[in-house]
């Protein structure tokens, strides 16, 4: 006979009160060299994020010289007046210590991840890359090189062929942004570390920058570190430079990128619209994720779910330049890739998916759902050192004020269905809009022109 055996069940652990959180507000100071300063003590976050933001926009790059904001923010870590460019990697190395760097169109900036057992020496090589880099010769040689190699990669990659080809129709030639990034193969063949150390003393200065730093800083004394470190940077305070409003045509057209025998077609469909200065935004960011911001918005049901044209179809709002006097602009762009023989069929359902929206608006359910993605999960999406630290930087290359994130998630949660549909219709009209299809043009030119949504033009891929 089997005998039974009785079982004891612990009770079943029970949540926790749910705590109030808004996103962390950092301390502002300076430094005696004119140094801004943002910190935020986030306790438990033994790995310090720094980010430094150098005002060196794109829109300074000298004529012919796209690129070299590029070059020079690549060359910060090879070498400085202490270390040649293996002995500055190896002391990083040394510290646990990632740096990294980029230029775009508000400027250069440069970020740096270490323990914060090791910060005070991080933060000595980062103040040396700043104050005193080398630009050696052969390095910026070989940065350019490898520039170069990479040019032809990306021209390869559909994603990023239509995203220049974006820019090139919807900004006129003489702005900076009609322009690849980071240069072209001309462009960045003309540059040498006479140009690149000229930029640098030209834009790059204390006076002008600001550092963010993250982590846990319990027991350290950041003032005193930071005056031993990036305090010993030194420049003169820099002129106020004008800078150019953002101005674009979103005339309603498409242009084809050929490629041969594609067997998908990239999508990238976009216009100019509102910054983060604007009202509207709010409004735009949860309106904008209701039509494409997740596998549950509007064009992923209809394109991938109901049609199966393509594994995913997004919609979103990118700054470019963001400024209060109302100079700036965001991207507004819808992007995905479709089979080939469904390029036409999906961009008629892509573009009656739009009409929809303007004609019937978002539902209380759609919105509901937005926000609870974009707000309830913040607390997730900021958990790391890093991810506050680039968000502050964010806003201060944005030139937003440091609570703006708190609010912005309070307004989120505040806005109705009916100022979202609004603001989505706004952005996305279906007349203003510039469509880039990088796809073989024998396969897709006579299905798109059918579909009449502005006049179809074919360059070489």
């Amino acid at each position: 006979m089997t005998e039974l055996v009785s079982m004891e069940f612990h009770p079943q652990p029970q949540p926790g009160e749910a705590r109030p959180w808004a996103f962390p507000a950092p301390e502002r100071g300076s430094l005696d060299n004119g140094l801004t300063v943002l910190r935020c003590h986030r306790p438990g976050q033994q790995v310090v994020a720094v980010e430094i933001h150098l005002d060196a926009p794109l829109d300074a790059e000298p004529t012919g010289l796209d690129g070299v904001a590029t070059i020079m923010a690549r060359a910060f870590s090879e070498g400085t007046d202490k270390h040649s460019a293996e002995e500055f990697a190896a002391e990083l190395e040394r510290c646990g210590a990632t740096l990294d760097s980029h230029a775009d169109h508000p400027g250069v900036r440069l970020s740096l991840e270490v323990p914060v057992s090791r910060l005070p020496k991080a933060l000595g090589l980062l103040a040396d890359a700043l104050r005193a880099p080398a630009f050696v010769d052969s390095e910026i040689e070989r940065l350019v090189r490898n520039r170069l190699d990479e040019i032809p990669h990306e021209m390869a990659n559909p994603g990023r062929r239509a995203a220049k080809e974006l820019s090139k129709e919807l900004f006129p030639a003489t702005s900076r942004m009609s322009r690849p990034r980071q240069g072209t193969e001309e462009t960045v063949a003309g540059i040498d570390s006479a140009a690149v150390r000229a930029f640098y003393e030209k834009h790059v200065r204390p006076a002008t920058a600001t550092v963010v730093v993250v982590g846990d800083l319990t027991g350290t004394d950041l003032d005193a570190l930071l005056a031993d470190t990036l305090g010993a940077w030194t420049g003169s305070s820099g002129e106020p430079r004008p800078v150019p409003p953002v101005v674009a045509d979103d005339t309603g057209r498409v242009v084809i990128v050929d490629r041969p025998g594609a067997v998908q077609t990239q999508l990238l469909i976009g216009r100019v619209g509102a910054d983060r200065h604007d009202r509207v935004w709010p409004a735009q960011v949860l309106g904008t994720y209701c039509l494409g911001g997740t596998l549950t918005s509007r064009l992923d049901k209809v394109l991938r779910e109901e049609k199966g044209y393509t594994y995913g179809v997004r919609a979103f709002g990118q700054v470019l330049r963001s400024a209060p006097d109302g100079t700036g602009a965001a991207m507004l762009a819808i992007s995905g890739s479709v089979d080939t023989p469904n390029t036409g069929p999906a961009l008629a359902d892509l573009w009656n998916e739009l009409r929809k929206l303007a004609a019937g608006g978002l539902t209380d359910a759609e919105r509901d759902i937005a926000v609870q993605n974009l707000v309830g999960v913040a607390p997730l999406k900021f958990e790391t050192a890093a991810a506050v630290a680039g968000t502050l930087a964010d806003q201060v290359e944005q030139h937003l004020p440091d609570d703006y994130q708190a609010t912005l998630y309070r307004q989120l949660a505040a806005t109705g269905t009916v100022e979202a549909t609004a603001a989505a219709v706004s952005a996305f009209p279906v007349d203003r809009l510039v469509t880039i299809l990088v796809g073989d043009a024998a396969q897709i030119a006579e299905p798109v022109k059918a579909l009449g949504i502005g006049e179809v033009t074919v360059v070489t891929g």
